[in-house]
């Protein structure tokens, strides 16, 4: 089929703007009924502590309060099962602690903001009001908030707080390929805490309805929580629905579970009342999974001739003070997919253990182990490139995989199909003006500013459930509804699924309905994370009008006596004859004939392999050295990420992947004392990066198709957050270099950059 002005690849501006920029937007609490209760929940004011009781007489005699949940609740109610998560393999064999967490605190309470009672009043103010009556008896243990095993025992299930102890690779043969080697490198870097910060915090409803329970939540997935909310409340799943309406903004952060949703769903069904509840901001930092938190020494082989002969890496990961759904996995299965990048290196050893500590879950965000494992590996070959005296640019090219190595199996087993590192590495020294470096730099001195230059060469692996569903049902009125398995969080997927079915059906692009985040509408759906989205819900849209222009053929054949029917450029024909109809058309005659299997289709398809995003991001800084300000001057970014199936919505994507990697590498950190308070609760003390602090970010298109689904193409959703990471650190790193400091850490704060130009002197 010709590729037409509405279909695939083409730079569609977004038609879902249209009511986000005009306030029309539906998030949680605008659609919460108007006869919904409110709550509000109790939250430990300690870090670590035994819950000797809890009290809630006085608050459930309050005005206005209907219903307090607390753990003897819970007991009463025979709701007893832990939160759900995916624990890993130890080394020896074993599996990754699994200690119980529940929805409310039981014995103990293990991080500030842990929820104790949950409060249903008439008003937000009486069930605040109210929580300030409970009386809660802690008594306090000493908090363990430091990334290192050790300190007070926080569950009995993990010794000494060691989660897991998990390893990959060929741990003798690295250690031999070091014996050998003509020179190592080695290099510790931290990547610090930051809160995910959605636009829109977290939120639910729930109510009632015709004796099933009904959840609305800002979520990115349905099914996983429809799935979980049976199993905590001791329902059947027929008898639980999930719904998702707009939601702003979620970076993995909702992509799982949270105790407030059962609260919720338990309220609702205990009073048989519409309940609600969302988060304020401060709540949301207290109490959302954070994200990254680790601390990593890479270590690099290289023969004579600066070819990279193994690479180890010890890791030791904050995972808080539960396991969240896939904490285990983050720093460990996913980082170990993309470990070696895009080098030719056969023999690795990557080791990690997680710590529990007394501070808030950790879990995926925007990347969820991709960006670590990268931001690893570049910053330490760009060390290597000093120590070893040659040109960072060049070491990478010696050690790249070449084109004519693919399809390549790396060392730690993932299937690269395709790539071309030297042609997109070389268009951005291009774009990027490296050789116009060094003017620059002599301008920036002129101004008493020091200026540095970063690369970061990344890969990505994208994916999680490979499989996804899809339905096209027509509603007798020239409109089409396409039912999808994924969430928007924003990024546009109305827009991009509707030029899918426009595409291969040619139903009118605005003609078409996009319906997302409803378990009732299909019967699997995997959610969106892992830049999984377009990719598998494309495919699965794709095989659904194959499908459905088979069944339309045999329909009209008979209908047209005449054989065989052809379909193309979007309309049905009969060769020899002028009948034609469109896919509306013929699902208009088949509601006249009594076909309604015609009107609705359904399918679901499995992609055959994961795909690989790549890219150079290329960075300039300034720095003051004089008050430590680092400033982001110049971004440039050639990415391969396959077939742009809408260029427009890529770019944001990437876009909005670099500027939380520069937030990160520049100003956001998240901290806690040393008795577990968190000291950056509210936006006072925790800087996001603004519009100043982002240039204007220069992106390019460089794309190898991939072979792993039917478009070429390769999910761009996490891409700029892998790369800018070491992108930013390197560019500081090189500026400070002249200055004597031979050792930085993100986040480059004026604070932190100024001490270390200070005690370098």
């Amino acid at each position: 089929m010709q590729i037409q002005k509405f279909g695939v690849s083409q730079p569609i501006r977004r038609t879902e703007d249209l009511r986000f920029l005009t306030g029309t937007g539906r998030y949680i609490d605008d659609t919460a009924p108007d006869d919904a209760l409110h709550s509000h929940v109790l939250r430990s004011t300690v870090a670590h502590g035994v819950l000797k009781s809890v009290d809630a007489s006085g608050a459930e005699a309050a005005p206005g309060v209907r219903l307090v949940i607390t753990r003897d609740t819970l007991a009463a109610q025979g709701i007893d099962k832990g939160m759900d998560f995916v624990p890993v393999e130890n080394r020896d064999g074993s599996k990754g602690a699994r200690p119980k967490r529940p929805i409310l605190a039981e014995d103990k309470v293990r991080f500030v903001g842990e929820p104790i009672a949950y409060i249903v009043a008439d008003t937000l103010q009486q069930a605040k009001d109210a929580a300030e009556l409970i009386e809660v008896e802690i008594d306090d243990l000493p908090a363990h908030t430091a990334l290192r095993p050790g300190g007070e025992t926080l569950h009995e299930e993990a010794p000494g707080n060691v989660v897991f102890d998990w390893a990959a690779g060929d741990e003798e043969a690295t250690a031999a390929a070091f014996e050998a080697a003509a020179h190592k490198v080695s290099l510790t870097v931290e990547d610090n805490r930051i809160h995910c910060v959605s636009m829109e915090p977290r939120g639910n409803w729930a109510r009632m309805e015709d004796g099933r329970l009904h959840i609305c939540v800002s979520h990115q997935n349905a099914w996983g929580p429809k799935r979980n909310t049976a199993k905590i409340l001791n329902m059947d799943e027929d008898d639980v629905r999930i719904t998702i309406p707009d939601v702003g903004g979620g970076f993995g952060m909702k992509g799982m579970d949270y105790p407030e949703q059962y609260l919720c769903g338990l309220a609702a069904r205990m009073l048989d009342r519409p309940v609600r509840w969302m988060s304020d901001r401060s709540e949301a930092m207290l109490t959302d999974n954070a994200g990254r938190d680790l601390v990593s020494t890479a270590e690099l082989a290289f023969d004579a001739n600066h070819r990279l002969t193994a690479y180890r890496v010890n890791s030791v990961s904050n995972i808080g003070a539960y396991c969240s759904n896939y904490s285990q996995n983050i720093q460990t299965n996913l980082s170990l997919r993309v470990l070696t990048g895009v080098y030719d290196v056969r023999n690795f050893f990557f080791g990690v253990k997680g710590v529990f500590t007394n501070t808030t879950q950790v879990d995926a965000y925007r990347g969820a182990g991709r960006p670590e494992a990268i931001f690893t590996l570049e910053r330490a070959m760009d060390a290597a490139a000093r120590e070893l005296g040659v040109d960072p640019w060049e070491l990478r090219r010696k050690n790249f995989i070449t084109r004519e190595q693919m399809p390549y199996v790396s060392a730690s087993g993932e299937t690269y199909d395709v790539g071309d590192f030297h042609m997109v590495l070389g268009r951005a020294e291009t774009i990027a003006d490296r050789a116009g470096f060094a003017a620059r730099k002599a301008e920036s001195g002129r101004r008493g500013k020091l200026r540095g230059f970063g690369l970061c060469y990344y890969i990505e692996s994208i994916l999680g459930d490979p499989a996804e569903s899809s339905a096209i049902e027509f509603d007798g009125e020239g409109r089409a509804a396409l039912h999808v398995g994924t969430v928007s969080n924003g990024q546009g997927h109305e827009t991009v699924y509707k030029q899918v079915l426009h595409e291969f059906s040619g139903i009118p692009f605005d003609a078409i309905d996009v319906v997302m985040g409803d378990s009732d509408r299909i019967k699997q759906g995997g959610g969106t994370g892992g830049s999984r989205s377009v990719t598998t819900q494309g495919t699965a849209t794709r095989g659904n009008v194959l499908k459905a222009v088979e069944a339309f053929k045999e329909f009209l054949a008979g209908e047209w006596d005449s054989k065989p029917v052809d379909f193309d450029d979007g309309r049905f024909s009969s060769p020899g004859s002028n009948r034609t109809a469109t896919m509306i058309e013929a699902a208009e005659l088949a509601r006249e004939k009594g076909r309604d299997d015609l009107l609705r289709h359904e399918h679901r398809e499995q992609i055959e392999a994961r795909s690989y995003p790549n890219g150079a991001h290329v960075c300039e800084v300034e720095v003051d050295p004089d008050t430590g300000v680092v400033k982001v001057d110049k971004y440039t970014v050639v990415d391969d990420l396959g077939v742009l199936m809408n260029p427009i919505l890529a770019e944001g994507q990437v876009h909005g992947g670099v500027v939380q990697g520069i937030g990160q590498a520049v100003t956001e950190h998240v901290v806690y004392d040393d008795d577990g308070q968190l000291m950056a609760a509210s936006f006072m003390d925790y800087a996001l990066p603004r519009a100043p602090d982002t240039p204007m970010i220069d992106f390019h298109s460089a794309p190898v198709p991939s072979t792993g689904n039917p478009f070429g193409m390769k999910g761009c959703g996490e891409a700029g957050t892998v790369g800018a990471l070491a992108a930013v650190s390197n560019a500081v790193e090189d500026a400070l270099w002249e200055r004597g400091v031979r050792r930085t850490d993100m986040p480059y704060t004026p604070l932190r950059v100024w001490g270390w130009l200070a005690e370098a002197g």
